[in-house]
């Protein structure tokens, strides 16, 4: 289905087998997609509710019939496979990963990785700056050679096949990636999963990784009313702001939290709908664009429409929506503590977009984080790379150039 070619190593030494990586997906796999995209049965919907209940019907029909008649998976497939790609066994899963490096050879080693339901496909719009500032208005001593994985379980490197991928096993899987690659220092940037995953890398491996760049930090929102002294304690903007974030997680307690629920306990079950029906798996995902990126009427409003059906398809086409779920299955049943409260010393920068899911509070990060770097833009949402690709890229250099200053690159 979507097949290496060759068996050739790099960088050249048998310790170190990669094999490259083409995505060549049969036709016959595209006109499955169509067939079952004119056969869709349809659910009823109540009049009148918006996208209180779900995703809106209208909407839904509207979006599956451009899908079906009008995005172009070739030109999706051929822009992605402009990046070189490589698949590589480590403990045991296939591990697939874009790896781009730049035409500046002191750039910085560093690896970028998405979270769910988000693919490689969120990336399309920031490795060409940060690969190659000088070809787009920057310094080119801001450049990276950037490794983009696929998280097992997702997309590319799916399924998995035993049990036990979390975020902490797969940031360990990731650490041996950059040893085989070659690259003994290097920075981490991610959101959601990615996020955990590469504070993980941060914190268990603080003398390979240079700094991490989160667009979303796990654990530092408010998860409990705070307290009057805890209040007391806090400069009034802070105060307020902590108000806002406990106003918020009993939001999403309340009403988002169920697909979480669900693929923490029942993946499996959850799988047999996603993978039979395509429009089943785009309203799963489609609705989390919404609900989680800086748009007010539709995913587009945020969000390019080609490039989300491109996510989608990454998931669709590899038939990972049952082991993509599983990383909260893993990671509610795992038995070996709470690494996010654990503290980690590795440089951190944190890029606070307004419409992401959680509000971060500073005094509650930097409890278990070494924050070198806190920035809070106006807009964008969760899928930072996808909505603001400029603001992110900008932070990004702008983080690591901090870190050069002080003599901490490692280049």
């Amino acid at each position: 289905m979507i097949s290496p070619h060759g068996d050739t190593v790099q960088p050249g030494s048998p310790l170190r087998p990669f094999r490259p990586f083409r995505i060549d997906i049969p036709q016959a796999d595209l006109d499955d997609l169509h067939a079952r995209l004119d056969l869709t049965r349809w659910p009823d919907e109540l009049p009148g509710v918006g996208w209180a209940y779900g995703v809106p019907r209208a909407y839904l029909k509207e979006l599956a019939e451009y899908w079906r008649h009008s995005y172009d998976w070739r030109a999706a497939e051929a822009r992605l496979n402009e990046w070189p790609q490589f698949t590589t066994v480590v403990d045991g899963a296939d591990l697939h990963f874009a790896h781009i490096r730049s035409p500046e050879p002191d750039a910085t080693p560093l690896i970028v990785t998405h979270g769910w339901p988000g693919s490689i496909a969120e990336f399309l719009d920031i490795v060409g700056p940060l690969t190659d500032p000088r070809a787009h208005g920057g310094d080119p001593a801001d450049a990276f050679h950037l490794v983009v994985p696929s998280i097992p379980g997702f997309g590319l490197s799916g399924p998995t096949r035993d049990t036990g991928w979390e975020y902490r096993r797969i940031a360990a899987a990731f650490a041996v990636l950059m040893d085989r690659l070659g690259y003994p220092r290097f920075g981490a940037q991610g959101g959601d999963w990615g996020a955990a995953i590469s504070r993980e890398l941060g914190r268990t491996h603080p003398d390979r990784v240079i700094g991490v760049h989160l667009n979303l930090l796990p654990g530092a929102h408010a998860t409990s009313e705070p307290s009057p002294e805890e209040l007391a304690a806090l400069h009034p903007r802070e105060r307020e702001r902590a108000l806002a974030s406990w106003r918020r997680h009993q939001e999403w307690s309340r009403e988002r939290q169920g697909y979480a629920d669900i693929q923490s306990t029942r993946p499996q079950t959850l799988a047999y709908g996603l993978t039979d029906s395509p429009v089943g798996q785009l309203a799963w995902i489609v609705e989390k664009f919404k609900e989680w990126t800086d748009s007010d009427t539709y995913p587009e409003d945020a969000v390019d429409r080609d490039q989300l059906l491109t996510n989608v398809m990454l998931y669709w086409l590899t038939g990972t929506a049952g082991s993509s779920a599983r990383v909260y299955y893993e990671r509610a049943h795992a038995d070996n503590g709470n690494a996010l409260a654990q503290p980690s010393t590795a440089p951190t920068a944190l890029a606070v977009f307004p419409r992401d899911n959680f509000i971060p509070l500073r005094h509650h990060a930097d409890r278990t984080n070494s924050v070198v770097r806190w920035t809070e833009f106006d807009r964008g949402g969760h899928f930072a790379a996808m909505e603001q690709p400029d603001l992110l890229v900008g932070d990004v250099r702008a983080f690591f150039r901090q870190l050069r200053d002080r003599g901490g690159s490692g280049r």
